[in-house]
């Protein structure tokens, strides 16, 4: 079964010419201008520090206690 579709040769030649003109970077894509992608993550900035320093207390906790039993 072919599922491509068939254009005709002037709609080709206008895929091309879309896929083949550059960015306009004086009209950027309507994503770009929404202020929440621009604003910081609001998230929590101490969960991976915090994770990290769990992690390592409890491996060094378990060294220590390997190596003193």
């Amino acid at each position: 079964m072919d599922t491509r579709e068939s254009h005709t040769p002037e709609e080709e030649l206008q895929h091309l010419k879309e896929v083949k003109e550059p960015e306009d970077f004086e009209h950027p894509e309507p994503d770009e201008d929404q202020p929440e992608a621009r604003e910081p993550s609001q998230g929590l900035p101490w969960v991976l520090p915090a994770i990290i320093v769990l992690v390592v207390v409890i491996v060094v906790g378990l060294l220590v206690i390997g190596i003193v039993d």
